[in-house]
Parts: C-alpha cells; sequence; structure tokens
C-alpha cells in the first residue's frame, strides 16, 4: 500500500548544520528503502515565505503569498513509500530524522483508476 509521508515542522527550530545532518541521514534511509522497493520518491519543501496559494472563489481566481496557517508547524517536506501496512509505515516514520523536532503525518494514497492495487 502506498502512504504520503508528511514531515511538519517550526522552521525556526532548525540551524543550517541540524538541516545538513537532517538531509544526510534522510537520504540514508531513502537509499535503503530503495534498495527494497519501498521508496517511491522524497523531498523537502523551500520554506512557508515562499509559498504562493491559490483558490477559486465563484470562478475568480484568489492569489496569495504562502499559506499563513495559523500554526507553528508547516509543512517542510514528503516521503512517499509502498509498503505492506500502517504498521511499516509508522516504523519508517519513526526512523525519519523530522519525527525527532516536528511531526511525521502518515496518510494512505488512493489508488489511481489505472494504477493496480498493490
Amino acid at each position: 500500500m502506498k502512504y504520503m509521508l508528511l514531515i511538519y515542522s517550526d522552521e525556526s527550530r532548525w540551524t543550517d548544520s541540524e538541516r545538513e545532518s537532517c538531509m544526510v541521514e534522510s537520504m540514508a534511509i531513502c537509499k535503503e528503502l530503495e534498495a527494497e522497493g519501498k521508496w517511491i520518491a522524497s523531498s523537502p519543501l523551500h520554506p512557508v515565505s515562499t509559498a504562493t496559494s491559490v483558490r477559486l472563489r465563484e470562478g475568480k481566481r484568489q492569489i496569495t503569498d504562502g499559506p499563513f496557517a495559523e500554526t507553528t508547524e508547516q509543512l517542510g517536506g514528503y516521503y512517499i513509500i509502498d509498503v505492506d501496512d500502517l504498521d511499516e509505515a509508522i516504523a519508517i516514520a519513526e526512523r525519519l530524522p523530522p519525527a525527532r523536532k516536528g511531526t511525521v503525518e502518515i496518510r494512505p494514497l488512493f489508488p489511481l483508476p489505472s494504477e493496480p492495487e498493490r
């Protein structure tokens, strides 16, 4: 089953060296998962200050800078994995460095109609 692991954290809690270490450690986990056929994709996101949001309301496009949600934790990256079950997804999520300073949300992905079920 495919899962998306959404990484949430307070961007201000990370030093440059911590962010660099996090990426190195995360890439090692991704390489391990890829060798096992469980990694599909992952990427950190640029800071929330670079975000643009688009909304359609009554047929009119609204474009604003950033999501500016009322929270200190922002979406900072994602992983897409293909594993047997939620327990395996949880085991991977707890290994990820961002889980130590933020939150890793695990969400199952709906299969697309043209995508064969696992």
